[in-house]
């Protein structure tokens, strides 16, 4: 097979298309052929060095993709060669050949193409695992988004909207707000212009946001915080703005309020498992009602990695990056 390769820590030109071994599948695993795959931020950070895959994971980058699969390990069911699917991977994706734990194998819903169904695993079951099982937001209550035209941002918004949320988002232009309008975001503050706890809250009638999707971290921790209705839930999937930040236990005590802060891909696979199997039962259904539409930005060749990491880092991006594979 050929991978996507990261030669040495750097910037995206220390990305290699590189010829690697097959992988074989060993009980409960999937063997896949890969039709393309999505480029994630955890995927720059992997990159530059920050972000080890966890213990025994590939080094080749990649925490989505899907294709076909191509072989099944000893004791798997549920799946035939050939049949298309995606996949939450822990590693891997930028490769023509991937080996996945069976449980993190999904069918494709029907609405969607293997090309297109590659930007859909990570942000269905990071916002779903956060948003719904986790922080448990509940239809009438408001959702704060962070970095709303991300890929995960556009995910939440529509996945809020379909639970009967309202859904406040931040981004920094008014191009990307209003493509978070389009997608069902009530609230829309441009972080280079406004204060979000002050806009959150004057559109809420001083309630401020029930649940709060952060993907910054440190930098917003303390305005995270203020932002929080009574009995707020602040999860942080996230740590562009630092990993280290001053918290005010007095006002989160004042609030009842309560502060997670999860990682998808260091998950136990019976975890993933769990989550995958309540992103197709739950998720797949409003993918294929025209609910939640997966976003894609552009779909570029896997050789052209390096820029498509390019991309993402200047900013711009509106939705998911999608790496094809050769055919």
């Amino acid at each position: 097979m050929h991978a996507i390769t990261i030669t040495r820590p750097g910037g995206p030109e220390v990305l290699a298309w590189t010829e690697q071994p097959d992988p074989q599948p060993g009980p409960g695993e999937v063997v896949l052929d890969v039709a393309a795959a999505a480029v994630n931020r955890a995927d720059l950070l992997q990159r530059q060095g920050n972000y080890a895959p966890p213990r025994g994971v590939t080094d080749v980058p990649g925490l989505e993709c899907a294709g076909t699969v191509a072989a099944l390990g000893e004791d798997v069911t549920g799946f035939a060669v050939g049949e298309e699917v995606c996949a939450l991977l822990a590693g891997g994706g930028y490769a023509t050949k991937v080996v996945v734990p069976a449980g993190q194998v999904m069918p494709l819903p029907s609405t969607v193409d293997v090309v297109t169904a590659a930007g859909l695993p990570e942000v269905a079951a990071t916002v779903w695992s956060n948003v719904v099982m986790l922080a448990g937001l509940a239809a009438g209550e408001t959702l704060l988004v962070h970095g709303g035209a991300s890929g995960i941002g556009t995910h939440a918004i529509q996945i809020a909207k379909a639970l009967g949320a309202r859904v406040a988002v931040t981004a920094g232009s008014a191009e990307r707000l209003a493509r978070c309008a389009e997608l069902g975001a009530d609230i829309l503050v441009n972080y280079r212009e406004q204060d979000f706890v002050e806009a959150v809250r004057d559109a809420t009638e001083g309630r401020g946001a029930d649940v709060v999707l952060d993907n910054m971290g440190a930098k917003y921790l303390p305005r995270n915080v203020d932002v929080l209705a009574r009995l707020g839930r602040l999860v942080v999937i996230g740590m562009q703005g630092g990993v280290k930040g001053e918290l005010n236990i007095g006002k989160l005590l004042a609030k009842n309020g309560t502060v997670t802060a999860t990682s998808l891909r260091y998950r136990p696979v019976a975890e993933k498992t769990a989550i995958c199997r309540e992103v197709t039962e739950k998720v797949w259904p409003l993918v294929e009602a025209g609910e939640v539409r997966p976003i894609t930005h552009e779909v570029l060749p896997v050789e052209q990695a390096a820029e498509a990491h390019r991309k993402l880092e200047e900013g711009g991006v509106l939705g998911k990056l999608l790496l094809r594979m050769p055919s």
